[in-house]
């Protein structure tokens, strides 16, 4: 495949070269002693498969905890595309954890030992290692931007795990930023992707030709956290492994209890982050930039927002709780075109589109990524089903409209890589269903109909409701502190 000229910083006489230096250094002799760069003494050629070892793409870990391990990392290294070459972590126990996870895998596909994996404790030494071209984001959510716009910078291409950001200028600088350095990038809504969910793809395709009529209501169904499920915690020592200060990033800086970060046993059950505000948003953004990002895709507002947003109902955690992020709430959103998208945990967990001759619901059934995903209550077990089974039968015409194909998402970006072209699940994307979810998040708190002007990406004459565009960060952590944010938002 030929990478584009220009439009893409992707070179390839730059990326041949720059990966035969990689290959040629993953072959010599190991590191020297005391460093943590080290490279194994022999590369059996079985590992390089037909992309050798000029063609394969070498990629950093960012972030080596459960969704990571679970799904990011064998998602990548099962194509023998790419070449996982390094992680980092600002654990130190997560980051030997995922050299032996990456170094035990191309140590079984060569049939023999294999210690190559370079660790950083700091991302920004990964990205100045020119050996590498791509990197995966897997870090708590109140990182995922931040990293992003300095990954983007340094020329490296994306794979980012979702929501695209905690606030909507923050989402707003990040897809400005991967634009304007040209690299490939690829949010983690893996729901667009025919492997494991070809579902979504065929209900969104029926939707977008009028197979249920003309569009009418959106019901997203997304689980949520118990609020009654926390409890006041006490200050902990911070452990000498983890980077606490670093790892609380931009967010306001709180004592430290391991319930607020990640198990320390080495386990990789569900973070407790997921559910303070500081580090993200709850389920609205958890679940909620999965399925409104599908709900975007059949109405085709990917590139558009609604125009009023309301809550009518939510919940919160006692005061002082831990984890603080709400509970079971039901929200509103209207968009230009009069498609009103409702979204609540009273729903079956996914997406049913209800036009004037019938609906579709489609969901992931009893699939999860992780083992520790939560559901919502009375899930359906179908995960696709019609008002009249002959819509699921409907056959999509040559002229009529057909959605992006990719048959999985890691591979659909590593293609992209190559190719140049467009991923199917862009940034401006992610960041279009980001807001939906972060808007609802303003809405929750609020509790008051807003009207959102989708273009300047501005609410209308509400300066209350403006000022949670953005939140304040700590020096040295701070995505704004380049940006004129009257420019960006």
């Amino acid at each position: 495949m030929k990478a584009k000229e220009s439009g893409n910083p992707f070179n390839r006489r730059k990326f041949l070269s720059a990966s035969v230096k990689g290959a040629a250094g993953a072959i010599a002799l190991a590191g020297l002693p005391g460093s943590s760069h080290g490279f194994p003494s022999i590369v059996p050629a079985s590992v390089f498969g037909k992309y050798s070892p000029g063609n394969r793409i070498n990629i950093g870990v960012i972030g080596a905890g459960r969704i990571a391990h679970e799904w990011d990392i064998p998602g990548t290294w099962q194509w023998d595309m790419a070449n996982i070459i390094a992680v980092c972590d600002l654990d130190t126990h997560r980051v030997q954890q995922g050299k032996t996870f990456i170094d035990a895998h191309y140590a079984k596909k060569s049939g023999g030992s294999y210690n190559g994996t370079k660790t950083y404790n700091d991302y920004q030494e990964l990205l100045a290692d020119k050996d590498i071209d791509a990197v995966l984001i897997c870090t708590p959510d109140h990182w995922h931007a931040l990293a992003a716009v300095h990954a983007a910078r340094a020329g490296k291409h994306i794979y980012m795990e979702k929501p695209a950001s905690l606030t909507i200028a923050g989402g707003r600088i990040l897809s400005d930023e991967v634009y304007r350095s040209g690299v490939t990038f690829q949010m983690g809504s893996q729901q667009r992707s025919l492997s494991p969910w070809p579902q979504f793809h065929k209900a969104c395709e029926l939707v977008r030709n009028g197979r249920i009529g003309d569009l009418q209501v959106v019901y997203v169904g997304l689980p949520t956290d118990n609020p009654d499920e926390s409890k006041p915690e006490q200050e902990m020592p911070v452990p000498r492994n983890l980077n606490y200060e670093m790892w609380s990033g931009g967010t306001p800086y709180s004592v430290y209890t391991e319930k607020r970060v990640h198990p320390q046993d080495g386990s990789f059950s569900r973070p407790g982050w997921l559910r303070c505000e500081q580090y993200g948003a709850g389920m609205i953004t958890g679940w909620g930039a999965h399925h409104f990002d599908i709900a975007n895709w059949g109405m085709g507002t990917e590139h558009t927002g609604p125009v009023e947003v309301s809550c009518a109902e939510v919940s919160w955690p006692a005061k002082n709780a831990l984890w603080d992020v709400h509970g079971p709430f039901k929200t509103e959103s209207l968009f230009a075109n009069g498609v009103r998208v409702l979204a609540s945990d009273a729903y079956d967990n996914g997406v049913k589109f209800v036009g004037s001759r019938g609906w579709i619901f489609v969901g992931r059934g009893d699939y999860s990524i992780t083992a520790s995903d939560p559901k919502s209550k009375g899930e359906r077990e179908k995960s696709l089903s019609a008002s009249d089974p002959k819509i699921l039968e409907s056959i999509i015409g040559p002229h009529e409209i057909h959605l992006y194909e990719s048959k999985e998402q890691h591979l659909n970006w590593l293609e992209c890589i190559l190719s140049g072209q467009p991923t199917v699940a862009p940034i401006e994307a992610g960041h279009r269903a980001c807001s939906v979810c972060l808007l609802s998040a303003i809405a929750m708190k609020l509790r008051r109909k807003l009207y959102w002007d989708p273009i300047k990406e501005r609410f209308k004459n509400d300066t209350e409701a403006n000022a949670m565009l953005s939140r304040s960060e700590r020096w040295p952590y701070q995505l704004n502190m380049e940006y004129d944010l009257k420019t960006v938002i």
